[in-house]
């Protein structure tokens, strides 16, 4: 019997993301609200196209709001991703609700270890080029560069040239009005929380 190398975990969480983000480039997150806000916003972003849904899990109240939310993904035959993951404890909670993958706002890597032992697919986040080298280090070449809106499209440009194998996810201040900018730097994905409330932002980042 073969022993899976310690690259495997990794390579999976990468695999997840290329294939989770072949086709769309807008990833929802849908923080701070109770659980049927939580599951109303899930069905409209999944009406518009958006298959990525990022609850975040930053107090215990919010867990409430993500077992709604993954109760409604597995109704509806999608899948709940689980952000602001910074904790082992919090890796624990997305696998019990059954996450398909976690999101954090850096690089750690026992929490990115114990999600990718987990069955999950990790997005770490990163905001400087030693952070990126870091990430890559552990295998993994999807990204959160955040905070987006402060970075700015010529950090994910910039970051690109020395790192042209990174997927960055663009995560903070994104928008249906800068999301464009974002992808036209490189971005493969642009994140979006509050403007999922709003019909002419859905009508842009549908257009994505």
């Amino acid at each position: 019997m073969s022993v899976p190398s310690a690259g495997d975990g990794p390579r999976r969480s990468n695999a997840y993301f290329a294939a989770r983000f072949a086709n769309e480039r807008v990833m929802a997150i849908i923080r701070g609200l109770p659980p049927a806000e939580t599951v109303a916003l899930c069905e409209r972003a999944w009406q518009a196209g958006i298959g990525a849904v990022e609850v975040p899990i930053q107090s215990p109240d919010a867990l409430a709001s993500l077992r709604a939310a993954a109760a409604a993904a597995a109704r509806n035959g999608r899948t709940i991703g689980v952000g602001t993951v910074t904790t082992l404890e919090q890796v624990d909670e997305a696998r019990r609700a059954g996450a398909a993958f976690t999101v954090a706002p850096g690089f750690d890597a026992e929490v990115a270890q114990a999600s990718i032992r987990a069955g999950m697919a990790h997005l770490p986040g990163v905001a400087t080029a030693s952070e990126v080298q870091r990430a890559g280090s552990a295998g993994l070449r999807w990204l959160k560069a955040f905070p987006a809106a402060q970075l700015g499209p010529g950090w994910i440009k910039a970051l690109l040239a020395p790192f042209p194998e990174v997927c960055f996810v663009a995560t903070g201040g994104i928008d249906g009005d800068n999301a464009g900018e974002f992808i036209a730097a490189g971005a493969r994905v642009v994140a979006v929380g509050s403007a999922l409330g709003e019909p002419r932002q859905i009508a842009l980042l549908s257009a994505l």
